[in-house]
């Protein structure tokens, strides 16, 4: 993937397309709306067709856009989403996906560790090491990193769901009991809102982790919190695509790129309560104009000579 500033491959704005046997096709069909990268993610399961199969029909559809645009897109990650401490068939997915990021010319896998559901975080790092720092060590082989999203699947710090890495606290313990420099963040202003986590200083603390960006945004209710509190039944918090929620991206793209981020923020969508349905690649296809503006408009080289 390039990593120049000219054209923003800096950092590249790009959607979600895990889509299974079909992701080949359903990139070919919103190709043309401006997307310039796409996460390939699965849910708890790889898809028939070989990774291998995909890998190559992605590449296709891609150097064809190439060949009758000159726009280049690219494939940001995979993504593996599941439960790797308690179904350890999922351990096998996560390694198939590290081994196949070569073959879709990226170097990063994304998704959950895992948790030890209805126990209280600490009690799962002794799992998650003895699962990650083998997985860590076959990825760095490969000149591939991991990145953990930070969506907190319904669970909580006494019962967590899916995942363990949705709480700064549980960042730490992770990096700490397992050091490994290409084990990092997916990280999203959403998730940290819906914790009621100012995302902005959460992401300078952790800047260092980041390794890919999703873009989902969110809305918080501060209404309903205030006159209601958190346990009264109504949602204080509703996830939104970039551009309708609360959060400044143009501040997120500073940041990232005054600390050196070399990537892609991959919008995630159909979770907006309002831009779904009929309205899913509407409110997409706004995000990505949006995000593109909050990078800066299009690339404009310095003169000649000055």
């Amino acid at each position: 993937m390039a990593k120049t500033r000219r054209d923003h491959q800096d950092l590249r704005i790009g959607t979600m397309a895990g889509k299974g046997d079909r992701t080949a096709e359903y990139i070919a069909a919103i190709l043309p709306h401006g997307f310039e990268c796409f996460q390939i993610n699965f849910w708890q399961e790889l898809p028939g067709k070989s990774l291998k199969t995909i890998a190559a029909e992605v590449s296709a559809v891609l150097d064809n856009h190439y060949e009758l645009t000159g726009e280049r897109a690219v494939v940001s990650s995979l993504g593996m989403f599941g439960n790797p401490l308690e179904n350890k068939g999922q351990v096998a997915m996560w390694r198939k996906c590290i081994d196949a990021c070569e073959a879709f010319g990226c170097d990063l896998v994304c998704g959950w560790p895992g948790a030890l559901e209805d126990r209280p975080v600490p009690e799962s790092m002794k799992a998650y090491k003895k699962t990650w720092a083998p997985l860590a060590r076959r990825a760095a082989d490969r000149g591939v990193r991991i990145a953990f999203e930070n969506c907190d699947m319904g669970g909580d710090w006494k019962r967590p769901r899916f995942n363990i890495a949705h709480a700064p606290a549980a960042w730490d313990m992770m990096f700490d009991i397992l050091p490994a420099d290409n084990i990092g963040l997916e990280w999203e202003p959403c998730h940290q809102m819906n914790s009621l986590i100012d995302p902005i200083p959460n992401l300078k603390q952790y800047i260092d982790k980041v390794f890919h960006i999703h873009g989902k945004d969110a809305t918080v209710h501060w209404d309903v919190i205030r006159t209601k509190g958190i346990r009264g039944g109504e949602p204080v918090v509703h996830h939104r695509t970039p551009g309708f929620g609360d959060t400044n991206w143009t501040d997120v793209i500073s940041i990232l790129r005054q600390h050196g981020y070399r990537g892609c923020i991959d919008i995630e969508g159909w979770h907006d309560p309002v831009y779904r349905g009929d309205l899913e690649m509407t409110g997409q296809v706004h995000a990505l104009n949006y995000l593109k503006r909050c990078r800066g408009g299009a690339y404009t080289p310095d003169p000649k000579g000055f």
